[in-house]
């Protein structure tokens, strides 16, 4: 059996689309591939120049229009607490990469560190909250 199945999308729960374009942008320097807005919410898709087929979405949270409101603000106070999962990207350079997301302003939750399963790694937290790691593997 052949398998072609391959990442095409994820999303990332963002509350303020535009304070995360600072960091998904400006700092980490994604491109903007598309900037929607629908029934007074927006989706903006971002991607690396190195993988043109692969997508990352900012979307608001919960997005569905029949979750209830009391949903709406489950998944609100879960993204205020940062217990809402972002992102690892891959980089050749964890170091260089933290340097420059450090020196942009954003939070840091863990300076590089080589870690005993074998990647150096680094954490930010988004404007959103949520937890943005950067890895190289080291094995």
């Amino acid at each position: 059996m052949d398998n072609d199945i391959k990442l095409s999308q994820c999303f990332v729960t963002v509350d303020d689309a535009d304070k995360a374009l600072g960091f998904y942008r400006d700092a980490l320097g994604l491109e903007v591939r598309d900037d929607v807005g629908h029934g007074g919410m927006r989706w903006v898709t971002l991607g690396s120049p190195a993988q043109p087929d692969v997508a990352v979405v900012l979307e608001p949270p919960l997005p569905d229009p029949n979750a209830s409101e009391a949903d709406r603000r489950a998944v609100t106070d879960l993204l205020a607490k940062g217990l809402l999962r972002g992102a690892i990207f891959s980089t050749e350079d964890v170091d260089a990469t933290f340097e420059r997301i450090r020196s942009a302003g954003f939070e840091v939750l863990q300076e590089p560190v080589d870690q005993h399963y074998g990647v150096r790694d680094c954490a930010f937290r988004d404007p959103a909250g949520n937890m943005i790691r950067f890895a190289r593997s080291t094995a």
